[in-house]
């Protein structure tokens, strides 16, 4: 039998300790939990990586909402003074209701815009000798909103910007609906076959300047292209457009002055109603037909002549309709021309009368002439819901229109009237002779009305006292008067047209700030991605840093 000294065995209990102690130790850095360190270190690491991948999904989220929401309303601020950047209420609801598609296309480059704005701020610097701000950026950017706003319709906008120098085919599905050529720096804009193309002058025209201002030696601008493109969408997507026929000659002679009234005629045709969604076509009253079948409007301003019987029969002929009414007509007299008795018989036939006078009225005139008078709406049903009615509505030259009493069925409405204040001064006489003061009509509303089942059709007959009220510069400054208003709304009325809005033009302020192309894509850059990334970088070393704590 071996026996153990006594040194032995203290040694052998000695390793056996050591062993076991060791062996505690290996347990424990095999066992997180009973490792503080390790575990704190384990489960920030943990927190880390799920943090991170939360940030990520967030974001990725946040990306896919605000895309879907850029696509139905806009995400841009527009904190400039005059609202410039942003579409008005009335072109808002438009688009909303649109229930086509309509394509816009721009025959050129976004940066043509800028670089058009550029050149009319060199021409105005060297003509006016003063530094000026032609914000031509302005069309690309409400383009973008009607594209949005479109989208909350049953309609779509659908905005597209070509070279035509790389790709020439771009727009040849809408040549061939367009008479006429589409050239770099237009604006197409067309739905199913009906096309409108607003050429350089149109869009070189979107921005002018206010010539109030300029009689003040300032440089300010107007706005326009809202109006002009609003009206350019609700026209090409108009099913039924009022089609009219617009006198302007008699056997290849102008029926109007051309030197005084040609521009009335043509800002009359092609800023009132064509704009509008009106389809006008030029006629010739002896030798063209003005069939119901092809027209429900007639157009007939400031003749200079009398016509024969057999014109004014044309015109009775198309306002009958053959017993079936439903066909409309405008007519302004030329304000000095008196001795046309086949016309007047023809207007008191629909109870109306020509005064051989003008409306005067110093109190309430525009400038320092008494003949640029201001009339006001005395028929508000024949009218319609005016924008803003507290703004003035100016007749220039105006024939004093009367009522009459006839046994002929039709119903007169007195549309607008002058002052108390105005008076009238008879054109005939060398001495000239001045009537009381008192109210006058200035416009006059005659219809004529047939029933059948149920349903009543009417014929009307508008004459304005004045055609100058169709002055390019007065349809224009729809911000500041409301002769395209009342003038739309009338028109509108007559022939059961819906769609057609008047777009107020834009006083463009100059006390903001204006970046540059070049500016607002570093801004862009900067708020896009140069913070978002510097946010993210300082997270990603603070939570590194807890980790290795």
């Amino acid at each position: 039998m071996i026996q153990m000294s006594k040194k032995e065995i203290d040694s052998k209990k000695v390793e056996e300790t050591v062993k076991e102690k060791v062996d505690e130790v290996t347990a424990v850095e095999a066992d997180p939990v009973k490792d503080p360190d390790k575990h704190r270190k384990l489960k920030y690491g943990t927190m880390f990586y799920i943090i991170i991948a939360l940030v990520i999904a967030v974001v990725v989220i946040l990306n896919i909402m605000v895309n879907i929401f850029a696509k139905r309303s806009p995400i841009k601020i527009d904190i400039t003074p005059d609202n410039r950047y942003e579409l008005t209420d009335e072109s808002i609801n438009a688009v909303k209701a649109l229930d086509k598609d309509v394509d816009i296309v721009v025959t050129s480059e976004r940066d043509y815009f800028e670089a058009l704005g550029n050149y009319r701020e060199s021409f105005f610097a060297a003509n006016y000798g003063v530094p000026a701000e032609v914000p031509y950026e302005l069309i690309p950017e409400l383009l973008d909103k009607y594209s949005v706003y479109a989208q909350q319709g049953k309609g779509s906008i659908n905005v597209k910007y070509v070279d035509l120098d790389k790709d020439p085919d771009a727009i040849a599905k809408y040549s061939k609906n367009y008479n006429g050529d589409i050239l770099r720096g237009n604006i197409v804009i067309a739905s199913g076959d009906r096309v409108r193309v607003l050429d350089e002058t149109d869009v070189m025209n979107m921005l002018t300047p206010d010539q109030v201002a300029m009689q003040s030696q300032q440089l300010k601008f107007v706005f326009t292209g809202e109006s002009t493109i609003t009206s350019a969408i609700t026209s090409v997507t108009d099913a039924h457009p009022v089609k009219v026929a617009f006198v302007k000659t008699m056997n290849n002679l102008a029926v109007y002055d051309e030197q005084g009234y040609g521009g009335y005629a043509e800002s009359f045709e092609k800023e009132l109603l064509t704009k509008n969604g009106y389809d006008c076509t030029d006629i010739d009253i002896a030798q063209d037909e003005i069939s119901p079948e092809d027209y429900d409007m007639v157009v007939l301003l400031a003749p200079s002549v009398d016509f024969t019987e057999d014109i004014i029969k044309k015109f009775s002929d198309f306002l009958y309709n053959g017993g079936k009414y439903d066909r409309s007509m405008i007519y302004a007299p030329d304000v000095s021309k008196t001795n046309l008795p086949n016309i007047d018989e023809f207007l008191a036939d629909w109870s109306i009368k020509v005064e051989n006078n003008i409306i005067l009225d110093e109190t309430n005139a525009v400038g320092n002439s008494p003949s640029n008078i201001i009339v006001s709406v005395s028929d508000s049903e024949a009218v319609g819901e005016l924008p803003n009615d507290r703004l003035p509505i100016i007749s220039q030259y105006t024939r004093e229109l009367t009522p009459i009493t006839k046994n002929n069925e039709a119903i007169v409405k007195e549309v607008l009237k002058s002052s108390a204040e105005s008076y009238s001064a008879d054109i005939t006489s060398d001495e000239p002779e001045y009537g009381e003061k008192g109210e006058r009509v200035a416009a006059i509303l005659s219809q004529k009305q047939h029933s059948e089942d149920f349903a009543v059709y009417t014929s009307s007959i508008l004459v304005l006292g004045s055609p100058a009220m169709a002055n390019s510069t007065l349809l224009q400054q729809t911000a500041s008067v409301n002769n395209a208003s009342v003038l739309l709304g009338i028109v509108n009325n007559m022939t059961g047209k819906e769609k057609g809005v008047v777009i107020a033009d834009k006083n463009l302020q100059s006390s903001f700030i204006a970046p540059t192309a070049s500016q607002l894509k570093k801004i862009y850059v900067t708020v896009v991605w140069i913070i978002p990334f510097i946010i993210a970088a300082v997270g990603v070393i603070v939570l590194l840093r807890r980790r290795n704590k």
